[in-house]
This record gives C-alpha cells, structure tokens and sequence, in this order.
C-alpha cells in the first residue's frame, strides 16, 4: 500500500514497513481472536516492533485506522514515537447525534456493511475497493486493492472490520502531545473532510493539509501529493 510513498523517504531515513498480523505476508498462525478484538492489540505490536528495532523518536505513519493504531502506540510508548502522520483518519466511523459527532456513517450503515462482509466476501471486496478507492477513472487502483482484501482470510478480514468500525477513538486525541500532521483527501467517502479537521481540532498542535484528490487512498491514488506534504512536515523536525 506504500509502494509510491515509501521509496521517497529510503535516502535520508531509515524507513520500516510491516504487515500486520493478519494481513499480508504476516504470520497468520499468530492471529489471536481476543488480542485483537481491540485496536490496542495492534498498537501493542507497534510498540514492540519499535522495541525490537531499538527506535526512538520515530515518526508513525498511519492510514485510515491505522492513524488510530499508531495514537494508541504514541500514547503507550512516547519515547518511541515522536511524530504522527495520519493519512485520511477517523476516530469513529459511526454519527453521535448526542455529541453532534458525524462520523459519516449510521449504526444501520455499519451492521449492513458488517452484514454483507460475512455473507459475501468476495463481492463486498470488489464493490468497497472502487468505493473506497474513489477514482472511477483508474480501475486499476481499485483492482489492486481488491485484490489486497483477496489475499486476507475472510474471518480475520470480518474480525477487523468489525473491530474498526466499531471503534471509537475519540477521547485519545486530546492526549496526543507529539507532533501530528493530517493528511485528508478533499473529497473521501470514508473519512469525510469534517472527520479530518475534526482530528486537527482535538489534537493540540496539529497539522491539517487537505490535499487536492478524491478517494480514501491517497498513499496509492496521490502519492506525489502525500510525499509532498510528508517531506514538509518532517522535514521541519
């Protein structure tokens, strides 16, 4: 997923990129249903990647509900991570009408999305990949990232969803202190530009760049356009 935005970055740092447990090429055997039916359980593998490799002061960089992931380790392991980039985040998916949150989705939206995943994992993949993707004029974006929700295991793929959409991450930003940019796309089907600027706005001393592109992947759809904004920011530090 970070083919075009990792190479930026090799010459002048030391970049790292993983899998994690359950998706890619990681060790599926260690998938443990309890560990994670939280996005700590995933955080808890952030920090003790950044244990193993001796890391300090690193930057974490996070898409979609990985930006949570990686708040959730800054928190936990703060002289292991130094800065956050979170590309297109979300701290809840689903709307709060008694706070006034609007996460851009309601309850019923998720339990059918739930719903559909189980059912029909093939054909959710290939209907939420162009939907997430949003660039109808590059079908080979969206065929890529179906084919990433292919190679997952449907049951651990279901687990994830369920644990990500039904996460709710808002009561972490206040406590990040680290240096934070947000990357939003400026038209996202998932993450919505009200949910980014909603993350600058609980996150004191953030960063907020709103780059010129639709979709919710910009790593992939925009990488020149997230490189830009990943180079400015680190660049200061």
């Amino acid at each position: 997923m970070w083919r075009n935005v990792a190479p930026a970055f090799a010459s002048e740092y030391r970049t790292v990129l993983f899998d994690h447990v359950g998706a890619g090429k990681s060790e599926l055997a260690a998938y443990d249903h309890a560990r994670y039916d939280s996005l700590r359980g995933y955080a808890d593998d952030v920090v003790e990647i950044c244990a193993a490799l001796d890391l300090r002061d690193a930057v974490f960089v996070g898409h979609s509900v990985s930006a949570m992931i990686g708040v959730l380790a800054a928190l936990e392991a703060p002289e292991r991570i130094g800065a956050l980039v979170l590309v297109s985040p979300s701290p809840r998916y689903i709307d709060d009408e008694d706070s006034g949150y609007v996460g851009g989705f309601s309850q019923a939206d998720i339990v059918g999305l739930l719903d559909a995943l189980e059912s029909n994992y093939l054909g959710w993949s290939h209907t939420m990949a162009a939907v997430i993707m949003g660039q109808p004029e590059r079908p080979d974006l969206a065929a890529e990232l179906e084919q990433s929700f292919c190679r997952t295991d449907p049951i651990i793929a279901a687990h994830f969803a369920q644990v990500t959409f039904l996460s709710d991450n808002r009561r972490d930003l206040r406590r990040v202190s680290v240096p934070t940019l947000v990357v939003q796309c400026s038209e996202d089907p998932i993450a919505s530009q009200a949910v980014g600027e909603y993350v600058h706005d609980h996150i004191e001393g953030s960063e907020l760049v709103v780059l010129k592109t639709t979709g919710h992947c910009p790593n992939l759809s925009s990488p020149d356009e997230t490189i830009a904004a990943m180079l400015e920011f680190v660049g200061r530090r």
